[in-house]
């Protein structure tokens, strides 16, 4: 049974809190103490917004924003799965693979899914309200009702004081 494939675990990595503390927790729990032998392969998957839906307008001007548009996105998304793999390193987890796909989160992730044949997706929560998750629309929310497989919505306690 040691040689079977393990089954894939996405993991949906963005530059919040959230998304950091949904990895950590991730590792810590099912990395971390079977780090010989874990029981899933980790794959990161960073969803980039692309140029034009982060400006958020066409029209006269917009052709000469995009790429620097483009160019910050970019930085945004290495500064991302640097973190990211710099965490996973920390936490001795070296098999590691890392994916940056241009498009809506909720898109990309399900999609992630669908590629990998992954067995689960983790996704940190933002804690947002009905309302707020009903204007935004929630990630979490829309990978739990579509992507094909066990989703998990880690969400940081708050510290109470």
């Amino acid at each position: 049974m040691a040689s079977a494939e393990k089954q894939p675990m996405v993991v949906g990595i963005d530059e919040s809190e959230q998304s950091s503390y949904a990895l950590e927790w991730t590792l810590d729990h099912f990395f971390v103490p079977c780090s010989a032998n874990p029981p899933f392969k980790l794959i990161l998957v960073h969803a980039k917004p692309s140029p034009s839906s982060a400006v958020g307008f066409a029209g006269p001007g917009a052709a000469e924003v995009l790429p620097f548009v483009e160019a910050d996105l970019k930085k945004t998304a290495a500064r991302v799965v640097e973190k990211a793999k710099e965490l996973c390193s920390s936490k001795s987890v070296h098999d590691v693979m890392v994916e940056v796909v241009e498009g809506d989160a909720r898109n990309v992730l399900c999609e992630a899914v669908e590629k990998h044949h992954a067995s689960i997706l983790v996704v940190g929560s933002h804690g947002y309200g009905a309302i707020k998750r009903a204007v935004l629309g929630s990630v979490s929310d829309y990978c739990s009702h579509h992507a094909h497989c066990t989703v998990m919505i880690v969400k940081k306690p708050k510290i109470k004081h």
